[in-house]
């Protein structure tokens, strides 16, 4: 903690000096040791305009904004190495993301914004519009629905700011891709990329001039691989396409956009560990390898649920949280005398399926498992009575470590539709007034068999167990040794309707104030089965299926309405040309979802504000952006307060809910300084303290799954050889220690990673990459055991840790 506390004070040291120094660097020419093509860099960073939270269309400088944004061009995006769409937001202050679970299925943590799983305070947009508008559900958060590749040109990342006043008012995080577009430079590029587990993926663009006023783009990915862990069978595999069409327009343009997305990415959760010292040290558990190892294997791949008497399903691994989707997007923005109009309007229909392992009770010897399995189903047996033998044959030691993992099976169609329009104009001297309407209306259809426990060894690539007793009783079959728990079927609709008005005002050249306000109305419906337990065999001696979940052929209709405020105001004060003072408050809500719908059980527990509250957060902050040839730097401090916070935990057998709210404040920091020509060292992260309130049971305690303290420290050298260059980066990541739980029981340790790279650019054709993510092989755990409750900080344990080392090779061809 005293470390901690060194690097915060050192931090903000670092921004009172590059304050106070901006006073002597306003208005001076750039010079040495700045090269020409370094001062092109930096000033392409002083006049970058941002699109993301802003009242035009049209966008804002970033210096001159008056609210916290991270942007990532291709190169930036591609030189982070991220291992998924959620991976990209390491490189945002005040933002915690846990992607290891592969390409899809991401937790993301922002800033003291309390949550325990998935990403429900951030939204994930392309070109400005909702993917789908809901940030989260059950088995889907907005990462999930989005690919990465050549198609992006760059990411705005809004935290906080007026964002809750525009599109769909996330008062958290806004990932907003911007898709390249056609222009009269054609861009046509081929890149071949090889890597760690058999990574094979092609990634194409192609853009230009079609015809006068006429400009399209095509571009997309082929990709399949085994995975860092590798499961036995493909771990990802698909493929994404991606076309737009532009026409210009007099003082605009309207851009068409589709892309088609079909992919199967596996999706990894916990790995048997040690844990010793109350969960501060963690080791390897013998035998498994928790950098490359997974319990799923070729033997578990294709799977059957019993889901009802005469009802079987069959489901297969390799599909695991993947995504077959299109989405089609419409963008118009036009200046008509005096007017900036612009339209933003998207369809998206797809099916986000999860069939996936999600690891139970921590690992016991066999000799264990059969113990408890007799105390419970053969009363005054011997402990050892019964046989464990492995469905592929052979008897099981005694001392064979063994582990329960459930194959669970969650299908989700998901259908949206969002518009927003925006009308802004001059009115009145100084002041330009903003008045928008944003409709949505989606729906998610859910079929859900969550449970399915089974038996296999605490091994890589593991080996499925039967137990059969001495008295007929037959725990465990073909592997199966738990049922069904919860198996509910629902249809969701809902519609949201907001009309927001904004005005900026300019009060002199150096001082610009602006306010907002919106008004939502959300209208939620909900037919959710009814469910009864039962035995699918009419046989009490096999247990592993007594008990199961399943419908009645009955349904619960659910409706509720909601009707909220939000508000936002800041200041912006120009210190020089370059750089500014910002401050901004606001108010935002986000409303209950389809998955707190269910959670109530009853149209009375729903009508309960009390018991599924519409949630509310305050947000305060202020800053200092500027960017000169020698450095640049984005810092600022904030404070949030949330009430009426709805969670949820699926266990091992039951899912459990609750209401909290939180209070927290810190400082982020994006600072780079570029001492020599050619050098960049960039220090972004955060420091953040935020603990939760308005619950007994926890208040006081540390908001759960994210550190006090994170950073990243990038230097990179670039070295000209002549019409070549070769520029050389690398990462040092610190992630402070966090409590996996609400009830800070189960703690995670602190841990750090490094990455490299290189990146080769040969003419005016060919570029080569090779880049390289913990490189060192740091153990480091980014959740605990989340099936159980309580502590879990001795001995063997379930936990998911990052993954190992992984290096990729790509070329590219420019033609």
């Amino acid at each position: 903690m005293k470390s901690q506390k060194q690097f915060l004070l050192s931090s903000i040291g670092l921004a009172v000096l590059t304050l106070v120094s901006q006073a002597q660097a306003a208005g001076q020419q750039p010079g040495t040791p700045a090269t020409a093509a370094a001062q092109q860099g930096v000033q392409a960073e002083i006049q970058q305009v941002v699109v993301t939270g802003t009242a035009s269309a049209s966008g804002t400088r970033k210096i001159d904004t008056s609210f916290s944004i991270t942007t990532a061009t291709e190169e930036q995006l591609k030189s982070a190495s991220p291992s998924s769409t959620a991976d990209v937001l390491k490189l945002v202050p005040g933002v915690y993301a846990e992607s290891t679970g592969g390409q899809s299925g991401a937790n993301v943590e922002v800033r003291g914004f309390p949550s325990g799983s998935d990403s429900p305070f951030v939204s994930v947009q392309l070109n400005g519009n909702p993917i789908y508008p809901v940030p989260v559900l059950s088995f889907f958060e907005g990462t999930s629905a989005f690919r990465l590749d050549d198609t992006i040109e760059r990411v705005e990342v809004l935290r906080g700011g007026p964002s809750t006043i525009y599109s769909v008012g996330q008062p958290g995080a806004t990932m907003n891709f911007i898709l390249k577009k056609g222009s009269d430079t054609p861009e046509r590029t081929l890149r071949f990329t090889a890597g760690t587990g058999d990574l094979r993926r092609v990634d194409g663009f192609f853009g230009g001039k079609i015809a006068d006023g006429w400009y399209g783009t095509v571009g997309g990915f082929v990709r399949e691989s085994h995975g860092v862990r590798d499961p036995q069978f493909k771990a990802d595999d698909g493929h994404q396409l991606t076309a737009s069409l532009t026409r210009t327009l007099d003082g605009g343009e309207v851009t068409a956009y589709v892309r088609t997305t079909k992919d199967k990415n596996a999706f990894y959760t916990g790995v048997p560990l040690i844990s010793s010292n109350n969960g501060r040290t963690i080791t390897e558990f013998p035998g498994f390898d928790p950098l490359t190892g997974t319990l799923m294997s070729e033997e578990m791949r294709i799977f059957t649920i019993d889901a009802a008497p005469g009802k079987t399903l069959t489901r297969d691994l390799a599909d695991g949280r993947g995504m077959d989707a299109t989405v089609f997007g419409l963008n118009y923005e036009q200046k008509i005398g005096g007017w900036d109009l612009s339209n933003k309007a998207n369809y998206f229909d797809g099916d986000l399926n999860t069939i996936s392992m999600f690891t139970g009770n921590n690992p016991v010897s066999a000799a264990a498992y059969l113990a408890t399995a007799n105390a419970n189903h053969n009363p005054g047996a011997a402990a050892g009575s019964g046989t464990m033998t492995y469905v592929k044959g052979g008897t099981v030691a005694p001392d064979q470590q063994v582990v329960q993992a459930g194959l669970w099976s969650v299908e989700k169609q998901l259908k949206s539709f969002t518009n927003e329009f925006r009308a802004s104009r001059e009115l009145i001297k100084n002041h330009t007034f903003t008045a928008g309407i944003y409709h949505a209306n989606y729906k998610s259809n859910d079929e859900w068999y969550l449970g399915n426990s089974h038996l296999m060894t605490a091994t890589p690539n593991a080996s499925l167990i039967d137990v059969r007793l001495n008295n007929g009783v037959i725990v465990s079959n073909r592997g199966v040794d738990g049922n069904v728990f919860y198996a509910p079927t629902a249809s969701y609709k809902g519609d949201n309707t907001a009309v927001f008005i904004a005005d900026e005002f300019k009060v002199n050249e150096r001082i610009k104030l602006d306010v907002g306000a919106r008004r939502e109305k959300q209208s939620l419906h909900a037919s959710i089965s009814n469910l009864k337990s039962g035995d699918t065999d009419n046989n009490p001696l096999t247990v592993y299926n007594n008990g199961t979940s399943m419908t009645t052929g009955t349904f619960t209709q659910l409706d509720r309405d909601d009707s909220v405020n939000s508000f936002t105001a800041g200041a912006l004060f120009k210190l020089s040309e370059n750089a500014s003072l910002f401050a901004r408050a606001n108010k935002g809500h986000t409303f209950i979802f389809f998955d707190d719908m269910r959670n109530a059980g009853t149209q009375a527990a729903l009508n309960d504000r009390n018991g599924v509250p519409t949630p509310e957060v305050s947000q305060y902050e202020v800053g200092f952006k500027t960017a000169t040839p020698l450095y640049s730097a984005y810092i600022n401090a904030f404070f949030t307060d949330f009430s009426g916070i709805s969670f949820q935990q699926i266990t091992t057998d039951a899912v459990l809910n609750s209401v909290s709210g939180s209070k927290g404040h810190g400082v982020e920091f994006e600072l780079a300084v570029r001492p020599i020509t050619n050098l960049q060292v960039t220090l972004t992260g955060n420091y953040q303290k935020s603990e939760y309130k308005d619950n007994p049971a926890i208040s006081g305690n540390d908001v759960q799954r994210q550190p006090q303290l994170q950073f990243r420290l990038t230097p990179s050298y670039r070295i000209p050889l002549g019409d070549n260059a070769l520029k050389l980066y690398a990462t040092y990541t610190h992630i402070g220690d966090r409590w996996a739980d609400q009830a800070n029981l189960s703690y995670l340790p602190s841990y750090k990673t490094f990455d490299a790279g290189v990146l080769a650019t040969v003419g005016d054709h060919w570029e080569f990459r090779v880049a390289g993510t913990n490189l060192s092989n740091e153990l480091g755990l980014t959740e605990g055991n989340s099936r159980l409750t309580g502590a879990q900080s001795s001995g063997p344990i379930n936990a998911r840790p990052i993954f190992g080392r992984a290096v990729e090779a790509s070329v590219m061809y420019r033609f």
